[in-house]
C-alpha cells in the first residue's frame, strides 16, 4: 500500500502549524483586555487557553522542519487542521464562560471562526462583553484566514508561505511576493475596520457595538451582538452603512488595492465586481415585485447572502414565514457568494463566470469552421481547460455536501425548503437562518452543520486530504 503520509511530512508539517497555533494562543488572549475594562472575573479561562495553545505551538515549532520539502499537501493538512484547532480553543473558552455543551460550544465557535454567523445562543445580549467581542475578534480573523494572518505575521517568506496561501484557496498576488501580499491585504483590511467603526458612531452607534459590528461585517461574518442583529438599531444610515461594508468585504482585496492605487475604472471594470453589481440589482427587484419586499428588505438582505455576511435586519421569525420565492432567492445568492480573494464564502463568482464562458466557448467551437482558435480570456487572463474542470468539479462537490446536509435535516423532519435554507447558510459561512438551527437540534444535525461550515470555510480540498491521510495512517496502524 502505497504511503502517503511518513515520519518526515509530520516533522515539515509541525513546525508551520505550531506557528499557526501560536498565533491562534494570541487570538485567544486579547479578550482578556475587554474582561478587564468591564471588570469580568472570567478573563482567567483566555490565559488558560491562550497559553495552551501557544505552549502546544512552541513545543511544535522546535521539531526540525525541512522547508525545501514543503509541498501543497502539507499546506492543506495544516490549514484542515488549524481551523479545527481554532474552533476547539474558542469552545473551551466559551464552555467554561457560558456554560454550554461542549457540541455547542464548538458549533458557536466555528461558526465565529469561519465567518458563518450562525449563533446557538438564543439571547446573545447576555453574554459578558468579553464573549462577544471572542466571537467578533474570531471573525475579523478568520475573515482574512487563519493561515493568511500568520503568513503576514509570523511566517518567513518562501515556499511555504505560497503553498498555504494556495491552501486557503487564494490564488491573487497583488505584490511580487506572498508575504508582501498579505501584508498588503492586512493594510487594506485595517483601513476598512478603522473607517467601518468611525461610520458606525458617527451614525449613533455607540463604540462598543461599532467595533464589534466593524469586525463581523468587514470579515463577512455577520455573527452578531445584539439578538435581532443590525435591526436592533432601527436606522436606516446604520442599515445603508452595514450594506458597504458588506459589499466591500465580498470585493476582491486586488479590486480595492487597484482603486487605492488610483486605478478606479480598473477596478470597476473587474468582472466579478460587476456581476455581483449585476445579481444584487437583479435579485432585489424580483424581491420587491414578486415577494413584495420593501426595498430596503429586498437589497439588504440580497446583499448580505450574496457577500455571504449573513447580517439581518428582520427576526428569525420573520425569516422563517418568508414565501419559498423569497427563500430560493436567498438560497441562490448564498450559494453563489462573491468575490474570489475577498473575505466572501460560498462557490465565488469567478467559478461561474468560468462555468458559463466554458459552455459558451465549447458553443462557438462546435460552430466554427475546423482548426479555429477559439481565444479564451476572462479579464484578459487566459483561461484553459484545466481551469474550467476545476470549476466544475468544485461545483458538483459544493453541491453534493449540500445536498447530504439537505437530505440529513429532511430525515430529521424539518421543512425541505427551510433545511436547504439553513445547510447552504452554513457550508457558505453566511449565517443567515430560518430558526432550525439551536442548542437543541439533534447533535448529528450539528455535527453535520459544523463539517459544512469546516469545508465551506476551507474550500472542501483540504478536508478532503486531511481525511484521505488520516484513513491512509489509521490503515498502516
Amino acid at each position: 500500500m502505497r504511503n502517503y503520509l511518513d515520519k518526515r511530512d509530520l516533522q515539515i508539517i509541525a513546525n508551520p502549524l505550531g506557528i499557526i497555533m501560536e498565533g491562534i494562543g494570541g487570538v485567544v488572549l486579547l479578550p482578556i483586555i475587554i474582561a478587564l475594562i468591564y471588570g469580568e472575573h472570567h478573563y482567567i479561562v483566555f490565559l488558560i487557553f491562550g497559553v495552551v495553545s501557544i505552549l502546544l505551538g512552541f513545543i511544535l515549532r522546535k521539531i526540525p522542519s525541512d522547508y525545501s520539502k514543503f509541498t501543497l499537501k502539507h499546506a492543506m493538512v495544516i490549514a484542515a487542521i488549524a481551523w479545527l484547532w481554532a474552533a476547539l480553543m474558542g469552545s473551551f473558552c466559551l464552555i467554561h464562560s457560558t456554560n454550554v455543551s461542549f457540541l455547542n460550544a464548538y458549533f458557536e465557535s466555528m461558526s465565529a471562526w469561519t465567518g458563518t454567523g450562525i449563533s446557538i445562543y438564543t439571547d446573545v445580549e447576555v453574554l459578558p462583553k468579553s464573549i462577544l467581542f471572542l466571537r467578533s475578534l474570531e471573525q475579523w480573523v478568520g475573515g482574512l484566514g487563519v493561515v493568511i494572518i500568520v503568513i503576514g505575521i509570523l511566517l518567513r517568506p518562501g515556499t511555504a508561505a505560497a503553498r498555504l496561501y494556495k491552501s486557503e484557496a487564494r490564488e491573487e498576488k497583488i505584490k511580487p511576493s506572498i508575504t508582501g501580499t498579505v501584508k498588503t491585504i492586512w493594510l487594506i483590511y485595517l483601513f476598512y475596520t478603522v473607517v467601518g467603526i468611525l461610520l458606525y458612531v458617527a451614525a449613533g452607534m455607540p463604540l462598543f457595538d461599532a467595533i464589534n459590528n466593524t469586525f463581523s461585517t468587514i470579515c463577512t461574518g455577520g455573527m452578531s451582538i445584539k439578538n435581532d442583529s443590525i435591526g436592533a438599531y432601527n436606522s436606516i444610515p446604520i442599515y445603508i452603512i452595514t450594506m458597504i461594508l458588506m459589499i466591500i468585504g465580498g470585493t476582491s482585496f486586488l479590486v480595492h488595492y487597484k482603486a487605492f492605487k488610483g486605478n478606479v475604472l480598473d477596478a470597476i471594470r473587474d468582472i466579478q465586481f460587476q456581476t455581483a453589481i449585476a445579481i444584487i440589482v437583479l435579485f432585489s427587484i424580483l424581491l420587491i415585485v414578486v415577494t413584495k419586499f420593501s426595498t430596503v428588505d429586498a437589497f439588504y438582505f440580497v446583499i448580505s447572502a450574496l457577500s455571504t455576511t449573513g447580517s439581518s435586519i428582520q427576526p428569525v421569525n420573520t425569516i422563517a414565514g418568508w414565501p419559498n420565492y423569497a427563500k430560493i432567492v436567498i438560497i441562490a445568492a448564498m450559494i453563489l457568494g462573491m468575490s474570489a480573494g475577498s473575505t466572501s464564502g460560498a462557490f465565488k463568482l469567478i467559478r461561474l463566470i468560468t462555468l458559463f464562458k466554458g459552455i459558451y466557448w465549447e458553443i462557438i467551437r462546435i460552430i466554427s469552421p475546423t482548426g479555429s482558435v477559439i481565444p479564451r480570456k476572462i479579464s484578459g487572463k487566459p483561461i484553459g481547460d484545466v481551469e474550467i474542470r476545476e470549476a466544475g468539479n468544485y461545483l458538483f462537490l459544493y453541491l453534493s455536501f449540500i445536498c447530504i446536509s439537505w437530505l440529513m435535516l429532511m430525515q430529521h423532519g424539518y421543512n425541505g425548503i427551510d433545511s436547504l435554507f439553513e445547510v447552504a447558510s452554513a457550508q457558505g459561512n453566511i449565517g443567515l437562518t430560518t430558526g432550525i438551527i439551536s442548542a437543541t437540534m439533534p447533535p448529528i444535525a450539528q455535527v453535520f452543520l459544523i463539517v459544512n461550515m469546516w469545508i465551506g470555510r476551507i474550500e472542501i480540498i483540504p478536508a478532503l486530504v486531511l481525511v484521505k491521510l488520516f484513513i491512509d495512517l489509521v490503515k498502516r496502524i
